[in-house]
This record gives C-alpha cells, sequence and structure tokens, in this order.
C-alpha cells in the first residue's frame, strides 16, 4: 500500500463555480496579453533581426504596444495570485484592478499622444 495521501478533488464550501471560472478567466486574459507580447517581439526578431527581409523601427506607438501588453500580463497574473490568497476580498480587488487598468490607460495614452504632438 503506498503511503502518499490523494489531494481532495472536491471544492471547498465556500468556493463557488463561479469563483473558479473567474479566475481562469483571469489567469487566461494574462496569457493572452502574454501571448500578443511574445508574437509582436517575435515579430520583430525573425523580420527585421534574422531575415532582414523588412526594416522595422520601434516608433512610440509600437513601444506602447510592447509597454501595455507586458503590463497588462503581469497585472492580470497579479491579481488572479490576490484573488487566489484572498478570496474572501474578491470584490474589492477587482474594483481596484479595474481603478488601476483604467488610470494606467489613460496616462498611457496621454503620454503618447504628448511624446508625439
Amino acid at each position: 500500500m503506498s503511503k502518499v495521501k490523494k489531494k481532495s478533488t472536491r471544492l471547498d464550501g465556500s468556493l463557488s463555480q463561479e469563483d473558479l471560472i473567474f479566475e481562469k478567466i483571469i489567469y487566461f486574459s494574462g496569457w493572452i496579453f502574454l501571448l500578443i507580447l511574445l508574437l509582436y517581439l517575435g515579430a520583430f526578431l525573425v523580420f527585421d533581426f534574422i531575415f532582414g527581409l523588412i526594416e522595422l523601427e520601434l516608433y512610440a506607438s509600437n513601444f506602447s504596444v510592447i509597454i501595455f501588453t507586458g503590463t497588462n500580463s503581469a497585472i492580470s497574473f497579479a491579481l488572479a495570485t490576490r484573488i487566489k490568497k484572498n478570496r474572501d476580498q474578491k470584490k474589492k480587488l477587482f474594483g481596484d484592478w479595474l481603478k488601476g487598468e483604467f488610470l494606467f490607460c489613460a496616462i498611457a495614452i496621454l503620454v503618447v499622444a504628448a511624446y508625439q504632438w
């Protein structure tokens, strides 16, 4: 007989199916932002540096896409981790995340607009 204990596969009584789906959606959005960032940077690497087919330059709009997707990926992963550790504060954390995303996006748009002006 094995002395290894099996992990319980049943859900905690206070954890609903909607909470699990909510956490998975946030993790999924983090992976999507990360995938977009890697594809964007991969295009720079493959087409510009390796093949030399296209001369790509890093303008303010390109740089803002890189910063935006990288930061949003990190923020999504951080939010999912915080919600997993503090499930009782899920609504507060999500509200703070929405406010932070709004402020971050507004500031990013203003910075790029001021730079191009």
